[in-house]
């Protein structure tokens, strides 16, 4: 055989294996990382972490008087306020993913870099008047989230629990009338929506509003069940903003898919119910062009005008054009998931001023008459 034709053959076998790839991911690409990512022992057989002692500064990634407090990072022309005016209980989203357990240690260096980030591009935004309160938690595995599973219930359910008990710390350590905030992300957004179903009710003439992004909300079964509306209007008080970002070119048939298989509170799946989603650059369901956007994370710089807008019927939030150069975490299928917080960063900061504003105006005793 000659060297040309050995080439030859050489190309055709490699096209054929990419092809073989391809049609096997295509089949089988949920089911690979399913295995690959999902804990192979038992939860009662997992490792566990002691509980955090959240009266302890350690067990907090932020909180008042944290040395190089990550969620106090601002860009350039950005800074956090000297007297915040309202308390942000912040969950963070999953940064845990190895698959040895089903439950993060409190000491791993990668986990906990991942945390450091996540506090300073995404719940940073909140600091322009408030403190931001983050607990560190034995969250759950990111393969907890590839299968329904007791295994997995129970490791979700362990990292509740952490979070159920840091809450407790931080309302014990804050002013009894300063306002409240909650927000997460993810996971993070999972468990605050379960806390705030527990916990919601003594503190509800104190909740400004409810940041639960990139989790699906459902309507109307999770509004109803936590008795908060979702925000339908910019600088509007005491109501719930959830949003998942995902490219408007992007597959939209495989986000729904899985969203349709997330648990709502009643511990259903969200089906066929719309969710709710509410569009950070207009601070509510309404379009908004990429002329609104005051500000996307790039990196550590912020880029104004890049990134529109828009709430698709379905409940996820339709980001036009998709910014091939935010980072390398955009995952398959047009999912900006990871970006859901610096896609608007400057936005969400201006919401979060504009809905404590409201607040307040709204507690001020009314005026006289004559």
């Amino acid at each position: 055989m000659t060297p040309a034709r050995r080439f030859l053959w050489a190309i055709a076998i490699i096209v054929a294996l990419v092809l073989l790839i391809a049609i096997i991911w295509r089949l089988a690409g949920e089911r690979m990382i399913r295995i690959a990512m999902t804990p192979g022992i038992d939860f009662a057989e997992s490792v566990q972490a002691p509980p955090p002692d959240y009266g302890q500064m350690a067990s907090w990634l932020s909180r008042p008087g944290v040395p190089n407090d990550p969620a106090r990072w601002t860009p350039a022309g950005y800074s956090p306020a000297p007297r915040p005016a309202a308390a942000v209980f912040f969950v963070s989203p999953t940064a845990f993913l190895q698959r040895g357990r089903w439950n993060a240690p409190l000491d791993d260096p990668e986990t906990n870099a991942r945390l450091e980030k996540f506090a300073r591009l995404q719940a940073s935004a909140f600091n322009g008047v408030a403190e931001i309160w983050i607990p560190r938690t034995r969250q759950a595995t990111f393969g907890t989230f590839l299968n329904d599973s007791a295994d997995a219930d129970r490791a979700l359910a362990l990292a509740y629990a952490d979070t159920e008990r840091a809450f407790d710390q931080f309302l014990a350590a804050i002013p009894a009338d300063q306002p409240i905030i909650l927000a997460g992300h993810s996971q993070g957004a999972r468990h605050i929506l379960h806390l705030l179903r527990a916990r919601g009710e003594p503190i509800r003439d104190r909740l400004v509003a409810v940041y639960a992004v990139g989790w699906p909300v459902a309507l109307p079964a999770d509004t109803d069940a936590l008795g908060l509306p979702g925000c339908t209007r910019a600088e509007q008080a005491g109501c719930i903003l959830s949003w998942q970002s995902w490219a408007a070119d992007g597959d939209i048939a495989s986000a729904m898919k899985a969203m349709r298989q997330v648990k709502t509170l009643s511990g259903k799946p969200v089906g066929e119910a719309r969710m709710l989603c509410t569009n950070p650059l207009s601070g509510a369901a309404t379009a908004a062009p990429p002329e609104a956007n005051a500000g996307a994370l790039f990196g550590e710089a912020l880029q104004p005008k890049r990134v529109g807008a828009a709430c698709a019927s379905s409940g996820l939030l339709l980001i036009d054009p998709p910014p091939s150069d935010i980072g390398p975490y955009v995952m398959p299928g047009g999912n900006y998931h990871v970006y859901d917080f610096g896609l608007f960063w400057a936005n969400i900061r201006a919401d979060v001023e504009a809905r404590l504003s409201a607040f307040g105006a709204a507690r001020q005793p009314a005026e006289p008459a004559g």
